[in-house]
């Protein structure tokens, strides 16, 4: 009985396992609060080192803006069309609702694509992402 149990023996360590990288921050809840309208400001301020987190606080604003701005016009539009031709406000009612409906579903898409490391590019929208300086 050579082989005796020794319990101050240490086994040996696999030479084939590579080592374990330092544990990845999670910033999910960053990168949701980039999308939820205003809250874009939190991530925006809080996280000025990462440039994930940097890049969807500036897509979440782009798409805040013009939604606000798209909002503001139609509102304008229904108003002074609402004056001049009674049934056409009437109408346009429903078109403030349908651009938040769809601001809506973009933003969920691009929360959905953040969250799994990606981005939602928005035709016409996103290329203004990386000329914004702060």
């Amino acid at each position: 009985m050579s082989d005796s149990y020794n319990p101050n023996q240490v086994p040996p360590v696999p030479q084939d396992i590579p080592p374990t990288p330092p544990p990845k921050k999670d910033n999910t809840i960053m990168l949701v609060l980039s999308y939820i309208w205003i809250l874009f400001l939190v991530p925006l301020i809080a996280e000025k080192e990462d440039p994930q987190v940097q890049w969807h606080a500036k897509h979440g604003m782009i798409l805040t803006i013009v939604e606000v701005v798209l909002q503001f016009g139609i509102w304008i539009m229904s108003t002074i069309l609402g004056h001049i031709i009674s049934f056409i406000s009437c109408i346009t009612c429903f078109i403030p609702m349908l651009i938040w409906i769809g601001f809506l579903v973009i933003r969920i898409l691009c929360i959905v694509k953040a969250t799994k490391g990606e981005k939602f590019l928005v035709p016409g929208l996103s290329q203004y992402v990386d000329s914004i300086k702060l």
